[in-house]
């Protein structure tokens, strides 16, 4: 009867426990997406304002933004949080190195005649930077920005489109994709990134030049 009750004791307790972290982190992880919100919110100034926003699971924020005429249509923001609320699937997510991102999707004026998705990577392995630090002989020279493209045949309408990616805006930008299909434009972006209005304002002006190169190409 003993050793039952204190059983019963310590499931109670790691139940409490167990509650006690989700509703906590899960309060964190909703200050830090409102936050992130207001900043795009507050980025987008008389453009845009936020319609509706509701939260998937304790680590997703989704709102729908309404902008002036000529600039996007059906625009809409995700917010990827870590899942600090479930131990277990943050533990998982900070293995395999998950970021918090924000994602924004939107159809254009006129749909892109082309399909285009452009991921961001940096190589540099843990043997480079031991070798660099044991040698002085190493000359480190940084280079231009490389690109590796599937297409055989590179569009003519496609080098101002990665041009803007590769400025100091744009540089920031962890996906890009452009399409025919609905959403037409949809970009990631770091969220530790968005660290003021500026950064989100940045964010908002290179969406707005890759729209600008995506329309040209209609012309």
């Amino acid at each position: 009867m003993v050793v039952g009750r204190l059983l019963l004791i310590y499931v109670g307790l790691l139940g409490g426990l167990v509650a006690l972290w989700y509703f906590c982190l899960a309060g964190y992880n909703r200050r830090r997406g409102i936050l992130a919100l207001r900043k795009v919110e507050a980025a987008c100034s008389h453009r845009a304002r936020v319609v509706d926003a509701h939260w998937i699971g304790a680590s997703r924020l989704q709102a729908h933004l309404r902008f002036a005429a000529h600039w996007f249509e059906n625009a809409q923001v995700t917010i990827r949080l870590l899942p600090r609320p479930l131990p277990v699937q943050w533990l998982l997510s900070s293995w395999h190195k998950q970021r918090e991102t924000v994602t924004f999707e939107a159809d254009l004026d006129h749909a892109p005649g082309f399909q285009l998705e452009v991921f961001r990577h940096h190589w540099l392995s843990d043997n480079d930077r031991q070798m660099i630090r044991s040698s002085r002989n190493w000359t480190v020279t940084r280079s231009q920005p490389v690109v590796l493209t599937t297409s055989n045949h590179w569009r003519q309408e496609l080098p101002p489109l990665v041009n803007t990616l590769m400025t100091s805006r744009g540089h920031s930008l962890l996906k890009v994709r452009l399409r025919p299909d609905s959403p037409h434009l949809a970009a990631t972006i770091d969220l530790d990134a968005l660290s003021g209005e500026e950064a989100a304002a940045g964010f908002l002006s290179v969406l707005r030049e890759l729209a600008a190169g995506a329309a040209r190409t209609r012309q």
